[in-house]
């Protein structure tokens, strides 16, 4: 009861700023409407891969498996990003789909994971997406650009327009920021082209999940998050994941869905024996990494575990407790729904 009205109280402080933000979104959509603001167009096919609500719905494994996708189809792919909490203001090439960046920093940990991961994708960083798409074009004429995070962006015309939507969503989150957490109002689904209702193996959608996805009257495909079966250390060497089954571990996480990376850890076998939790795209200190490994020993976990996310950005770590992270991958269904609009784009 107590959390209830703590909660009440808070949604009453935060009302008018939640309010603001509803008239600002309003106003800017409106000023697009009547071409007071231009949207703008690429001279080569857009999709845009984004969310309704604010982080946690799997946007980062979704371009990556997006990016492949269209790779096996043959297709020349770019991706550009803005670049959450880097340290630059830049319009910057993070890859030229060879060379590797050695830092996350300057370019973000998305933007630089994906790097990682991906081989012959360009990827470029910039406030502006119209900008970077051109310098994307300008250097590397790919055939298609997947542009990160893009549905808020509707400064940059796009050919497909992909939202995830976290399947733990609530009525209670789908409030404005920050009120609640949705970005724009769950009514803006409406201009999605294909709606991708994520981790439904580690959340059941709501009642009420299910009616807005179904009176958007969008096409939809569920999605499920599974764990590859490797985990990768500070250094980017692979280990086994089955080296953790029965073992105790000690997880930590800075996610918009700390809950569902806990679910995905159960199917591990691992003994979960702790949890510790910080805001998304968090910058960890020596400080926290050392906390972590205190709470580690105290419960006595074997091996502390984490995502790829968080572990590009942990530099140093030295500590008698193997520290790893788990690999992450999607698998939609139906598979053929998502290739029927990814072959009407290309």
């Amino acid at each position: 009861m107590l959390g209830d009205k703590s909660n009440n109280y808070f949604r009453f402080i935060f009302y008018p700023l939640s309010l603001f933000y509803q008239i600002t979104l309003f106003i800017r959509s409106f000023f697009y409407k009547i071409n007071f603001l231009e949207t703008r167009s690429l001279p080569c096919k857009v999709i845009s891969i984004g969310n309704i609500t604010a982080g946690g719905s799997g946007k980062t494994p979704t371009v990556e498996h997006l990016s492949r996708l269209l790779q096996s189809k043959g297709k020349k792919v770019g991706i550009i990003s803005r670049g959450y909490r880097r340290n630059s203001k830049k319009t910057l090439i993070v890859t030229d789909g060879k060379t590797k960046p050695k830092t996350w920093e300057t370019f973000g940990d998305e933007p630089y994971l994906l790097a990682q991961k991906l081989d012959n994708v360009p990827i470029i960083v910039g406030n502006s997406r119209y900008e970077a798409g051109i310098k994307m074009i300008e250097i590397f004429n790919p055939e298609i650009i997947i542009m990160d995070d893009g549905f808020q962006h509707i400064s940059l015309s796009r050919d497909l327009d992909i939202v995830l939507v976290n399947s733990k969503d609530t009525k209670d989150t789908h409030r404005l920021i920050p009120v609640g957490m949705l970005r724009e109002p769950i009514s803006n689904l409406s201009r999605a082209d294909l709606v991708i209702l994520t981790k439904t193996n580690t959340h059941q959608p709501s009642d009420y999940l299910i009616n807005i996805i179904e009176n958007v009257k969008c096409p939809t495909i569920n999605n499920k998050i599974e764990l590859d079966d490797l985990l990768i250390n500070i250094k980017g060497e692979s280990y086994a994941l089955d080296i953790i089954n029965s073992k105790n571990v000690y997880i930590f996480s800075a996610l918009g869905d700390h809950e569902g990376f806990e679910k995905i850890m159960e199917n591990t076998g691992a003994i979960i024996v702790g949890h510790d939790k910080y805001p998304d795209h968090y910058i960890y200190t020596p400080g926290d990494l050392k906390n972590i490994e205190d709470n580690a020993n105290k419960n006595g976990a074997n091996f502390i575990i984490t995502t790829e996310k968080d572990i590009v950005k942990i530099k140093e770590y030295n500590s008698k407790v193997n520290l790893y992270a788990v690999r992450m991958k999607m698998v939609y269904k139906p598979e053929g729904l998502l290739n029927k609009y990814i072959e009407y784009v290309v």
